[in-house]
């Protein structure tokens, strides 16, 4: 009998969405499936950014919906990045962010962040001096970065903002794991050319119905024009989605198991010989494991079904990203890798006739 796999290798919520996001789905008849919206007659985009604009006290027009926080990122260098025009992004980030920006010949280039003893770290006082030198015309801000997993302090953010007036500025909030919204208005106030976007997919376990959206500054006009649709949105997702917002308690319980797993992957795995676990905002963890043990490792976990991301980056290639899943999924993993280890030779190599 096949072993059921357990997949913590994309950093999706395991947990799934609330009760409230199933009974939306249920009560979803044929005007939401067959009719287009006619929430313009009252002169809003959809549902959704009017909610959205309410619980962030912007106006409508300032938010953007988009088919996951993916989309929103392309449409922005489509919107903004010319041929030859340069996008800052952060050392350790997401493939994604450079790739979209050679798809219209843009040049990208990277600023630090900074490993220490436990995760990694912005340094302001370092990004302006790349951001200086590079001049760039779109700057990224990933925060929780993905897979570091570390976050950039408001006080850093509100430091560098003015000093970026030059730039259409980014903040990738996609893994964001608590509903505070304030920061968000505050910030745009700071850079009216600042963009932050945020999805359903993670902290609301909506990865399925792929819904994304931006809160831009009152200067972020071009993307506000360029990304706006006539016909409204997915009325069926939006609905979820106003569910899910609606279910406040449900995730941040889950937040808060996360967080307690999270400590527990620290203490457990962090205690393995060669292993150093970093600390993270995010619904996922990196580790940093003895290189020598990475193909034996993966082979052991893959045939107990259990799924983690191998990194093969240049910078990232001795490091597991591992998807905080639930608790009993959690329990499963760190139990494996312990085993794993138990057996290992004191070279990181398993002992000849294991079990693998």
């Amino acid at each position: 009998m096949a072993t059921e796999k357990i997949y913590l290798d994309r950093n999706e919520n395991n947990y799934g969405p609330s009760p409230a996001c199933f009974e939306a789905l249920r009560n979803a008849g044929t005007p939401l499936l067959s009719t287009y919206t006619r929430v313009f007659t009252r002169g809003s985009k959809s549902v959704l950014s009017e909610r959205l604009a309410k619980d962030f006290a912007v106006t409508e027009d300032q938010i953007l919906i988009g088919y996951g926080a993916e989309h929103l990122l392309k449409q922005v260098i489509r919107c903004y990045l010319g041929k030859g025009e340069r996008l800052l992004i952060p050392a350790y980030s997401w493939w994604y962010y450079k790739n979209i920006a050679d798809e219209v010949g843009g040049l990208s280039s990277e600023y630090p962040l900074i490993e220490g003893t436990d995760g990694f770290e912005f340094n302001a006082t370092q990004f302006l001096k790349v951001y200086q030198e590079k001049k760039p015309k779109v700057v990224f801000f990933a925060s929780p970065n993905n897979p570091t997993g570390n976050s950039i302090s408001l006080e850093d953010l509100k430091m560098v903002l003015p000093k970026l007036k030059d730039a259409v500025v980014v903040l990738d909030e996609a893994y964001v794991y608590y509903d505070e919204k304030k920061h968000v208005r505050d910030l745009i106030a700071i850079h009216s050319k600042l963009i932050v976007i945020r999805t359903f997919s993670k902290y609301y376990a909506l990865a399925g119905m792929r819904i994304g959206y931006a809160v831009c500054g009152l200067e972020a006009t071009e993307i506000v024009q360029y990304n706006n649709v006539y016909l409204g949105y997915h009325r069926v997702s939006e609905m979820v989605a106003i569910a899910a917002l609606d279910s406040v308690d449900y995730y941040r319980g889950i937040s808060a198991k996360m967080a307690t797993d999270k400590k527990i992957y620290y203490d457990e795995l962090g205690r393995l010989p060669g292993f150093t676990v970093y600390k993270s905002d995010a619904n996922f963890i990196l580790v940093k494991i003895p290189a020598e043990i990475k193909a034996d490792l993966k082979k052991f976990l893959t045939d107990r079904g259990l799924i983690i991301k191998f990194m093969d980056e240049e910078l990232l290639n001795t490091h597991l990203r591992i998807t905080i899943g639930t608790q009993e999924q959690n329990k499963k993993l760190v139990e494996a890798i312990q085993a794993f280890m138990a057996v290992a030779e004191p070279s990181g190599r398993p002992v000849i006739g294991i079990d693998r």
